[in-house]
């Protein structure tokens, strides 16, 4: 059974990216919002995003609300953060598999991957 998960760490901090919002939209037939989180103590989302008859193949996009999360840590981004939503738009061709999306995060830039 697939299913899509994430997970952030805190390249500022050197931690795990705690507490940070992330909304995943299906972008198959338009833009509809099917889910938001929180990250826990571990950067991660307590449950699957996806999983099951509910995950399907298609295009998605996770939206990570870094500017929210640096602001609540204290870190001075100015009145303009460089970073306020992180924007990670991916295809899912095999909607059996597991798909992991890691945000690795700075102030300034970040990285992601298919994770496992």
């Amino acid at each position: 059974m697939g299913k899509l998960t994430t997970h952030v760490l805190d390249l500022v901090l050197g931690c795990p990216g705690r507490d940070i919002r992330v909304d995943l939209y299906c972008l198959n037939d338009g833009r509809d919002r099917v889910k938001r989180a929180i990250t826990n103590h571990d950067g991660r989302v307590d449950q699957p995003l996806l999983e099951g008859e509910s995950f399907v193949v298609g295009k998605y996009e996770l939206i990570y609300h870094a500017g929210e999360y640096f602001r609540s840590k204290g870190i001075n981004q100015g009145e303009f953060g460089f970073l306020d939503e992180v924007v990670i738009r991916f295809g899912v061709a095999d909607a059996d598999q597991h798909y992991h999306v890691p945000l690795l995060l700075s102030r300034y830039g970040y990285s992601t991957y298919r994770g496992s």
